[in-house]
């Protein structure tokens, strides 16, 4: 009964702490932390970053091995199609249509004080 329960939990917990990794390596290189998962009905955006006025809008990828591959490579077509909606609808909301903006990957492979942090500035683009 409470399997299913418990790998949404597990699966979410590793998620965030993912992301927390990727928060620090971030704020590490000197980004300021704009928003954590934005929702809206477009799409999530993981994080949204900036630095030196450039707005990154970072997806992040989590594998605890690498026998599957990139965490990075892992972001469809699709899935890019959605975070590019969302950053546009940020954008609007938040009234910076008139800024630069960026789309990042950040892949954390592992888990805890060993994981692998990389930054893929400028993954993918707005090309829909």
């Amino acid at each position: 009964m409470g399997g299913g329960a418990m790998n949404g939990v597990s699966r979410r917990s590793v998620g965030d702490e993912a992301e927390a990794a990727a928060v620090r390596h971030l704020e590490a290189q000197g980004f300021q932390i704009q928003a954590r998962n934005y929702t809206c009905r477009q799409g999530e955006l993981d994080i949204v970053a900036e630095k030196e006025g450039v707005i990154c809008f970072v997806e992040v990828r989590m594998r605890s091995t690498s026998l599957w591959g990139d965490p990075a490579m892992s972001v469809s077509g699709a899935k890019q199609r959605r975070v590019v909606k969302a950053a546009l609808r940020y954008l609007f909301e938040q009234r910076l249509s008139n800024r630069a903006v960026r789309f990042d990957v950040v892949s954390v492979l592992g888990r805890g004080a060993q994981a692998r942090v990389e930054h893929l500035p400028g993954a993918f683009d707005a090309g829909m």
